[in-house]
């Protein structure tokens, strides 16, 4: 069972990344591409889904890997908590490497938070 929580936390991570590419990367791109500055709205939606495509072969496996019902160790709750927080955590190191964000006090105790989110949705 520790392998399959290893898999599923391995697997949405990798996923997360898809995500924000899916997500924020065009805003990115634009910038650094004069070829996608030019895409209309739809072409940078096209591009947003086919990458987003990836996260979901990555994302689905890793719920029914992780989920208790499936022979997982994680309850549905707990798999939701766990891709907040991977979700959080790739999008800040996203955003800090690509767009230069500047993390401040608030961004740090958010991150606490999240910490005290999942001790406690593990609390039994």
């Amino acid at each position: 069972m520790a392998l399959q929580s290893v898999y599923s936390v391995i697997l949405l991570i990798f996923s997360n990344v898809f995500m924000t590419v899916a997500w924020y990367g065009h805003l990115k791109m634009k910038e650094e591409f004069n070829w996608f500055a030019s895409l209309p709205l739809i072409g940078v939606i096209a591009f947003s889904w086919a990458v987003a495509f990836f996260e979901y072969c990555l994302q689905v496996p890793a719920n029914r890997i992780g989920f208790k019902d499936n022979g997982g160790p994680f309850d549905i709750m707990q798999l939701k908590v766990i891709q907040e927080v991977i979700t959080l955590t790739v999008f800040t190191v996203f955003s800090v490497i690509a767009f230069k964000t500047e993390l401040r006090w608030n961004h740090f105790v958010a991150f606490v938070l999240l910490v005290f989110a999942v001790y406690f949705i593990f609390k039994k």
